[in-house]
Order: C-alpha cells, then structure tokens, then sequence
C-alpha cells in the first residue's frame, strides 16, 4: 500500500521579496478633468472600464481660469480654460485627477475634439484628499484650441447656450466629494451669462429624473457668479421664444411692371404707308 507523507512534513520556504515591489503595467498617463469628465459616470462611457478620480486641484500659476467658452457644434457651451482678461487673474481650479491606458488616451482625446491636450508642469496641481499624486508619469489637461486658424472660443449665445444637464452632470460629480467641492467648483467658474436653458428630461417636474436637482439648484441660486444669472435660466419654449425667435420682415410691395398692366402694342399694317 502506498504510503503518502503529511502536509505538515512538507517543508515550504516562506515568500521573501515582495516588500517595495510595485505591479507592472503602471500608468504613465494621467488626465485632469475640470468640466464634465468630473463625472465618473461620463468618464466611464469613454474609458475601456471604469476608472475612479481623485480630487485635486490646479495652481492659478498655471495661468488660466475655468469658464462657459468652447462652443460645441451639436449647440452648446461648455466649460474651458482660458487665460485672464484684463483686470482678470487666474483663479485655482479644482478638478480630478484618473490614470488612462495607451487606447484610453486616444478616445479621450476624440471625446474632446476641439480642446488640445497639454502637460501640467510638475508642482502645479496638488492633491486635496488622502490620495497622493502620481510619483511619475504625465498629467494632462485639455485646453481649447483657439488659434487663427481654428477655434471654438466664445460666450454662451441664443444659439450656443448654457445648458443645465451640463451643469447637472459637473455639479453632481462635485457632489460627490462634499458640499465645500461643488461649492468651490461654482466660485472658480468665470463667464456665465442670461444664456441659460433649462434643458433637464421633464425640467418642470426634474424630481422625476432628478434626485439631486434641488442640492444642485439651491448652490447654484445661492453661490456667485452662478447666482446672479439663475433666474434668467429658462425653459425651451420661451428660451426659444426670447433668444431664437426672430420675426419675418416683410418684403416692401413691388409696383407692377408697366407690361404686365398695359395692353400689347400692336403696330397697324398700315403704319408703312401712312407716312
């Protein structure tokens, strides 16, 4: 009969090494998302799986400041960095910080068409939260292209509004870090106007679709510069009918041409011989 020995007369050697090793396939690549890429829920419709944030924010030495600029083509503004104006400064800007994949990048990059993507100097973006930064690697940050050959910069307009659903989506993500986040997200965002639409699924009734409209609502009717413009927000139809409608003129009445009311001249057979 065949005899086995115990388990416990099997000598194993015990794991040694493994302090100070760090997994492979790190990322070398990071994004700073400022806008709607706050949202984890958007951020995951563009990345191959879902990637977690963490809150950080950027240095006014960067010299920008976010505001209501890039005019997408499907109709709409979104947010921006842009430099001060005059009698402006460059304000901080909080945001979040996620690691991308080499393929990540590139459809990040198609997502964001019309914003150029560009390293954020080492020392200017800082952690807000126990999550450290990156020790290596690159932080990006998309920035809208506004050259003289390209560009999509401009203030919100009749035709290229402020649209809440954007606002949910970013004010919503804050939200997500606490009150004093979203907060300070809404004080650091230059440019709103009375170009404001309330374009939410069943705006008159958003609860509906909405839970936390009423969290988004009273820090946008309560905190500068949002508030001085929350009561110009305005549904679609007199959105519509304030800033899109514009009445026919009346074209001025022509005066008939003379042929059209005086009879064919009809020249006498006998016009030859009468002279």
């Amino acid at each position: 009969m065949t005899r086995f020995r115990a388990a416990r007369d099997v000598e194993v050697a015990p794991p040694t090494g493994y302090w100070g090793r760090r997994l492979p396939d790190l990322p070398t690549d990071f994004i700073f998302g400022y806008g709607s890429l706050i949202n984890g829920h958007l951020r995951d419709q563009t990345s191959m799986k879902p990637i977690a944030g963490s809150p950080v924010r950027l240095s006014a030495a960067f010299g920008h400041l976010r505001a209501w600029i890039f005019r997408c083509p499907t109709g709409f503004t979104a947010l921006g960095l842009r430099p001060p104006r005059r009698g402006e400064a460059p304000m901080t800007v909080n945001g979040v910080i996620y690691p991308v994949a080499h393929n990540d990048l590139a459809a990040f990059d198609l997502r964001e068409a019309g914003y150029r993507r560009i390293p954020v100097p080492p020392g200017q973006i800082e952690a807000v939260s126990w999550q450290p930064l990156p020790v290596s690697g690159t932080i990006w940050v998309y920035v809208p292209i506004d050259d003289a050959e390209f560009s999509q910069v401009g203030p919100a307009s009749g035709d290229f509004p402020i649209l809440q659903s954007y606002i949910d989506a970013v004010v919503e993500g804050a939200l997500d870090y606490g009150d004093d986040y979203a907060r300070e997200l809404i004080e650091t965002t230059a440019d709103w106007n009375r170009f404001w639409l309330n374009d939410r699924a069943m705006a008159r009734r958003p609860w509906i679709y909405d839970r936390h409209y009423a969290e988004t609502d009273q820090l946008l009717s309560t905190i500068a510069p949002a508030s001085a413009h929350f009561q110009d927000r305005l549904f679609p139809g007199p959105f519509a009918a304030r800033w899109l409608y514009r009445p026919v003129r009346l074209r001025e009445a022509r005066p008939r041409r003379a042929a059209a009311i005086a009879p064919p001249l009809i020249r006498s057979p006998f016009a030859e011989n009468s002279e």
